[in-house]
């Protein structure tokens, strides 16, 4: 079966681009980290409870190969084929080995800096509204769900969200705009005991200040899951950097 056909059958869509969520225009870099971050859903050791995983671990290489390959890119978007004979898209590699040579882990230090930048970003704004949009409105499910969110940046996130409603960049969801003051309540004392909780962590693993935020992190890893692995995928995706394999195989066609 070739890559377009295992794409349709494993992504429900044959469109490289879409696969990985990105534009046909995407630079190297929206690539790249388009690729990560799909990855890191359907990789083997994290979706345990996918079958098709494996499959789409592999496929899911095979996709970036194909796009990061300035040849091969060009002969996908000229004629909607791919060289299913090039070097990029070889059977024979071991997908994870590529995929580690390209991610390695993050540093303290890189977390610190990306919470610095991010926050009063137009790219946290984009991720805001984006997340706004897909839980229509519902403030505790934005909270989980955008990076770098902490209960006490709520009114901060909550003014950006609500300038976008009042210039008709997002509808007004009843969900935001007429919240009750219960669920309030309820997401702070739940955000006040996760702090609590990560400060006891961090006093019995004897953290520094600087260290709370990675107490925080593990708490938070332990509560959700996914926000964790949002916060975690979207930092590596953005620090870690692209390594040269000479070993990796020729570009181009054979």
């Amino acid at each position: 079966m070739g890559l377009l056909d295992q794409c349709e059958e494993l992504f429900k869509t044959s469109n490289l681009y879409d696969v990985i969520g990105v534009a046909r225009d995407a630079s190297e870099a929206e690539i790249r980290r388009g690729y990560y971050k799909v990855s890191l859903q359907v990789h083997p050791d994290r979706a345990t409870g996918d079958e098709q995983a494996t499959a789409k671990f592999q496929a899911l290489g095979k996709v970036y190969a194909v796009l990061s390959d300035a040849d091969n890119r060009a002969i996908y978007n000229e004629q909607g084929i791919v060289d299913e004979e090039s070097d990029s898209v070889d059977r024979d590699r071991n997908w994870e080995e590529y995929w580690r040579t390209m991610f390695p882990k993050i540093t303290l230090q890189d977390i610190l800096n990306f919470e610095k930048s991010y926050k009063d970003s137009e790219e946290e704004k984009s991720d805001l509204m984006r997340a706004y949009v897909e839980h229509k409105g519902d403030m505790g499910r934005i909270m989980e769900n955008v990076l770098c969110a902490h209960q006490e940046d709520e009114p901060r996130i909550r003014a950006i969200l609500q300038g976008a409603i009042d210039s008709k960049e997002l509808p007004a969801h009843k969900a935001f705009t007429n919240e009750s003051a219960k669920k309030k309540s309820v997401r702070k004392r739940k955000a006040d005991k996760e702090r609590k909780e990560a400060e006891e962590m961090q006093k019995e693993m004897g953290l520094d200040s600087e260290d709370s935020l990675v107490a925080m992190i593990r708490k938070n890893q332990k509560s959700k899951e996914s926000g964790f692995n949002s916060l975690m995928d979207d930092l590596e995706a953005k620090y870690c950097k692209k390594k040269t394999n000479s070993s990796s195989g020729r570009k181009g066609k054979k």
